[in-house]
Parts: structure tokens; C-alpha cells; sequence
């Protein structure tokens, strides 16, 4: 609703937006800012869409800044303007318009990525300093392969850069242990909306580390961050397993979320799918973790309703793990668990490979033209006491039919 009052607000008040003269003026702002980065005033289309897909327009200009100081240069041109506005973007997965401005400058954060890599071991705990502009993929890649460490905490979808999922929450099947992305930062660098250059912390600027972080990018452009890292596992076993029953589907989840560390799964969501055999857009198919899987509708409960549950975990090893040993605690929790019999899918992968999973899917919905379809999305939390309220009215009502796309669900505890 925010991100909505905002578009409302710019698009019905004249004097929010540049005037002609302040487009002719543009090139004397552009020469004035004397950056080391790129300013393009023709091929400016990146920077006019999001993955959201709802809403275009056309920026002045698309600036590829190449350092922090580029960052603020463009902010304080923005800020000592009475109209121009100015928008960070990182990959461009805003659902409403947020990476973008009308008639105002983008920055591509992209064009940042490279500025800060640097393991760093402090105070008894190890951190990664890496750029706002840094996609998570990269920071996995660089992380496992030349330090075998990597970030405790994800997002699902890793092709987001570091900025920007720092700007939102960064939630994903680790949450439940280690809380979201923006819980596992030990320090900021800000352009904050006056275009100062500061670092922030838990101690020094406070109030801002704790702005910037969820914050929307209202508090400023996150420049590099200090992310918690632990030594990475080789391999994972993946497991899918489908349920019939909400109530099954939450108790199991909600008992696997509040194991003790060591005696659980090391990730756990879940998703929502169609009970239809008429439904060609059910989600059948993508349940199975190997190809030579297949879902079998027949052992589906006559009794199910119109949706059904699927539990995903995950258990993290290492190769020198013997296989029975990795095998014994997967079944110990598994047996444990109330889903439909013979509806358990489960493949080993390497770590990096599970965690770059939506990769792929990416990958097959650009070649069949998908991914560039509108992509509508709601974040909510429900609480423990009103999610089979939520369920019976919701999933099992609104969206029987679905939703033509995933329908997640992340167990969290409320202190992480």
C-alpha cells in the first residue's frame, strides 16, 4: 500500500515531477557530478521495468556508478533539487515500481559488485565484507569455493544482490534457525538521503543500521555489508514430502522449526499446490526432486481437499559423512513426520547446487517466455493462532484453483 500511495501521490502532483527545463537541464547535472561511472541518457529501457511487470516509465538517465562516492554524488544532486528523484537498483526484482523513477536517475547498483570482497575474522566470529551491488549467487560461489565458508541465512531466489534483499528482510528455510538475511549483518556502509557516506553498526549510527535494514531503501543506499558466515557443508540431502491435512502439514513443521540446533533439518518451508488432475497448472510436476520421479495422484487421500501441502527440508554433510550415518538422521526425523505415505521425494546435490535450485527454474521460464510475464506478490505473516483460520479461508477457499505460481510457506519463530 505504501509503494501504491507513492506511485498515486507522484503521478497526480505536477510538481513532484521534472519540468522540461530541468530535462534540458540534465546534461549540465550529469557534467557536474563528475563521476567515474557511466551516465546513459539514450538506453535507459533496463531501468524503465521491474520483475514485478505492472508498471513502466522512463527514467532521464540510467547511471552505472563505480564506487560508493559515485552513490553519493548522485544523491546529493537529487537531494539539493527541488523535483529530481533518484532510484538504486539492483537486480530489478521490485514487484511495484521501487527500483524505478519517472523522469528522475536510476543508479544500477550492478555496476558496484566488485567494489568489496574481503573475508573478515573478529572477535571470535568470521564475516564477509561484500558490495550492496553483489548478487547473493556470486557471494555463494566466491565464498564456498575459495574460502569454503558461506552466509547462514538466504533467499530463495539468489540472482538479488546483497542491497537489496538487505532493504527488504532476505527470508528463506534457514530463517527459522538464524532469523532473515538482515538479522545476520554486523555493519553497514549507508548513502543516506542527504548523500553522506556512513558506516553503522549496532553501536556506531545505530539508528541508522537499524533503519537500513528492512527499511525499504527509505534510510539510504546500502554500499557494502559485513554478512555472518559459517564453514560450508559439500553436500545436501533434499527432501520433499506431501501432505493431505493442514494440521499435519503445520504440526510437523512447527516440531522440526523448534528442535535444538543438531537435531533438526539445517532448512524447512514448505508450499501450497492444487489437488486437480484437470488442472494442467496443478504443480504435480514440480514436486519431485529427480526426473526419473513422478508424482503419483493415486496415492493422494480420497479425503484431501481442494489443495494440498508439501514439507520441504534439508539436511547439510559433508563427503567424508559416511552414508548410513547421513541416512540414520534423515530417517530418525522423517519417521517423526505424519505425511502421505509414498509421497517422500529426496535427492542428495551439492550445497551450492540446492541453493542456486530457483537458478534453474529461472533458466526454463526465460526459455518459454515466462519470466518476463507480470509477476504479482504478496509477503504476509500469519500468525501461529490464526493460520488454520488463514487456511480454511484462504488456501482451501480464495485460491483453490491457485494462484499460477508458487503459494510458499515458511515456518518462523517469532524470536528469530
Amino acid at each position: 500500500m505504501i509503494a501504491y500511495l507513492e506511485r498515486f501521490i507522484h503521478e497526480n502532483d505536477s510538481e513532484s515531477r521534472p519540468n522540461d527545463d530541468e530535462t534540458e537541464q540534465l546534461p549540465n547535472i550529469c557534467h557536474s557530478l563528475d563521476l567515474q561511472g557511466t551516465i546513459d541518457c539514450v538506453a535507459t529501457g533496463l531501468a524503465g521495468k521491474d520483475f514485478g511487470g505492472m508498471y513502466t516509465c522512463e527514467p532521464l538517465a540510467l547511471i552505472r556508478p563505480a564506487s560508493p562516492d559515485d552513490v553519493a554524488r548522485v544523491v546529493r544532486a537529487a537531494y539539493r533539487s527541488p523535483n529530481l528523484t533518484v532510484a538504486a537498483r539492483g537486480n530489478g526484482h521490485s514487484i511495484n515500481g521501487q527500483a524505478m523513477s519517472d523522469r528522475g536517475l536510476v543508479m544500477d547498483m550492478r555496476s558496484t559488485e566488485g567494489n568489496h570482497f574481503e573475508v573478515v575474522r573478529m572477535n571470535g566470529e568470521t564475516f564477509v565484507d561484500v558490495s550492496g551491488g553483489a548478487l547473493w549467487e556470486d557471494v555463494l560461489k566466491r565464498c564456498v569455493l575459495e574460502h569454503k565458508l558461506a552466509p547462514r541465512s538466504w533467499t530463495d531466489y539468489l540472482g538479488l544482490t546483497v542491497g537489496g534483499t538487505l532493504s527488504n528482510a532476505g527470508v528463506s528455510g534457514q530463517a527459522f534457525r538464524f532469523g532473515p538475511q538482515t538479522s545476520n549483518v554486523a555493519e553497514l556502509d549507508v548513502v543516506t538521503g542527504k548523500g553522506q557516506l556512513m558506516t553503522c553498526n549496532k553501536n556506531e549510527n545505530s539508528e541508522l543500521f537499524f533503519g537500513a535494514l528492512g527499511g525499504l531503501g527509505q534510510f539510504g543506499i546500502v554500499t557494502r555489508a559485513r554478512v555472518v558466515v559459517q564453514s560450508a557443508p559439500d553436500m545436501v540431502r533434499w527432501i520433499r514430502v506431501v501432505y493431505a491435512e493442514f494440521e499435519d502439514f503445520t504440526r510437523d513443521a512447527e516440531w522440526l522449526v523448534t528442535r535444538p540446533e543438531g537435531e533438526s533439518f539445517d532448512y524447512v518451508e514448505g508450499f501450497v499446490f492444487v489437488n486437480s488432475v484437470d488442472d494442467p497448472a496443478n504443480g504435480w510436476p514440480t514436486v519431485p526432486l529427480d526426473p526419473e520421479q513422478g508424482f503419483d495422484p493415486s496415492r493422494v487421500p480420497r479425503t484431501a481437499g481442494s489443495v494440498l501441502y508439501c514439507l520441504e527440508a534439508a539436511l547439510h554433510y559433508q563427503k567424508t559423512d559416511h552414508p548410513s550415518t547421513v541416512d540414520k538422521a534423515v530417517n530418525s526425523l522423517l519417521g517423526r513426520l505424519g505425511f502421505v505415505e509414498d509421497m517422500k521425494f529426496q535427492v542428495d546435490v551439492s550445497y551450492v547446487e540446492f541453493l542456486l535450485r530457483v537458478k534453474h527454474a529461472e533458466e526454463s521460464a526465460r526459455e518459454n517466455g515466462i519470466w518476463d510475464a507480470p509477476h504479482p506478490w504478496l509477503n504476509m505473516f500469519v500468525s501461529k493462532r490464526d493460520v488454520a483460520d488463514f487456511d480454511r479461508v484462504v488456501f482451501k477457499g480464495m485460491l483453490k484453483e491457485g494462484v499460477g505460481g508458487p503459494m510458499l510457506v515458511y515456518p518462523l519463530l517469532r524470536s528469530k
